[in-house]
């Protein structure tokens, strides 16, 4: 388990989206194991402060294969944590030379109900301004009352980020274009 660090929120910075990206491409070492690797969390939300570390997550054909690559995952420069309590997850990080926080890589199998789950919540607050905000809010609340657990922080704002995910299912539920 990674140790908490401190949480520090930064202004929104559009290098995130091009850091996300560079990261991603390397993920593609993998081959066909990755199917697709989308840009999650704060930093992929335009406009959003964030910690300014940039969260990913590849989806995978079969959980079972990439465990079986784990050390190709770590070659890549990243740390293996498992599924760090979120079952059917591989959780990796990874951090600079000096130990701060780069990069947060969720692994889920392309089946996986919190692949849609991720994508909704970052979909919605990119299509919801008002909903952007008022997480912010929350994440700012949060980090006021822990600003040196980032295990903490997060665990505060919980109730409301699954609250806006049960929004963000339902919208995404509704405008899902009708099969033909």
């Amino acid at each position: 388990m990674p140790a908490p660090l401190p949480v520090v929120l930064n202004p929104y910075d559009p290098r995130w989206a091009q850091l996300a990206a560079a990261r991603a491409e390397r993920l593609k070492a993998l081959g066909p194991l990755v199917e697709a690797v989308h840009h999650i969390g704060s930093t992929s939300v335009p406009g959003l402060t964030a910690k300014p570390i940039v969260d990913l997550l590849p989806v995978v054909s079969d959980l079972a294969a990439l465990d079986a690559r784990r050390s190709e995952v770590e070659a890549l420069g990243y740390e293996w944590h498992g599924d760090y309590g979120i079952e059917g997850r591989r959780f990796c990080t990874c951090s600079d030379v000096a130990g701060a926080r780069l990069a947060n890589v969720h692994f889920f199998a392309a089946n996986s109900p919190d692949v849609a789950r991720h994508l909704a919540f970052r979909d919605y607050l990119r299509a919801h301004p008002e909903a952007a905000r008022a997480y912010e809010r929350e994440k700012r609340r949060a980090s006021a009352l822990h600003p040196d657990n980032s295990h903490d922080y997060t665990d505060e704002k919980a109730a409301f980020v699954k609250a806006m995910e049960g929004e963000a299912l339902a919208w995404r539920e509704r405008n899902r274009p009708l099969a033909e």
